[in-house]
């Protein structure tokens, strides 16, 4: 079985508990320290198997291969790839059964990483991610006073838009905005505007 790490918390000695998103899944699973076990971090893709005993409720994590990608060790992709796991993780935790979506987004994500500015690439991917879950706003009505916005427009976690008026926030302009929730990418954005992006990003998914 394949899955990402999503959150790691360390238990006694050095045993931890590892919550891995799979195909279908969420699963926390317990792994026993030793010496000869691989080390696993948080965003790490991993091939392991899972072992199940009577004596506890928690199933073990056995034999892990990690899956490693060409920008692995590029600090500042691993940690903003890292940053982005976390935040799925918050968003996710509360559910145990998931369709194969969020695995596929991360699969096709990791791909762009190696490839893409890293913060563009998880915007992009975000947007999928809203368009999905049914939570992309593309008609453009401020969620704080319900009128139309047809100039400049700010946007909250969540990405939803607002009036400028309505929502202190860094304005940007509701063409380019349009076209990212229309079409899904971050080429015509500035470096300034996708900063703007990834701040409201990481608020919250």
């Amino acid at each position: 079985m394949q899955g990402y790490i999503l959150n790691i918390v360390k238990v006694r000695d050095e045993d931890l508990l590892v919550t891995l998103l799979t195909e279908n899944s969420l699963k926390t699973l317990y792994r026993f320290y030793g010496a000869r076990h691989a080390n696993i971090h948080l965003g790490f893709k991993i091939d392991f198997e899972i072992r199940s005993s009577p004596k506890t409720t928690i199933s073990q994590l056995r034999h892990v291969l990690h899956l490693g990608v060409p920008w692995i060790a590029d600090r500042e992709r691993f940690y903003h790839w890292q940053q982005f796991l976390t935040l799925l993780y918050r968003h996710l935790r509360d559910v145990d059964d998931l369709d194969s979506f969020y695995f596929t987004l991360l699969d096709e994500t990791s791909g762009c990483m190696e490839r893409q500015n890293p913060r563009r690439c998880i915007i992009e991917a975000y947007i999928r991610l809203l368009r999905h879950e049914g939570r992309l706003h593309e008609d453009f009505v401020c969620f704080l006073c319900n009128a139309p916005i047809t100039e400049e427009l700010v946007l909250a976690r969540g990405y939803l838009p607002a009036h400028r008026h309505c929502l202190y926030h860094t304005p940007l302009p509701i063409d380019r905005i349009a076209q990212l929730f229309e079409e899904g990418h971050t080429l015509f954005l500035s470096d300034a505007q996708i900063d703007t992006l990834w701040q409201i990003l990481l608020e919250g998914l």
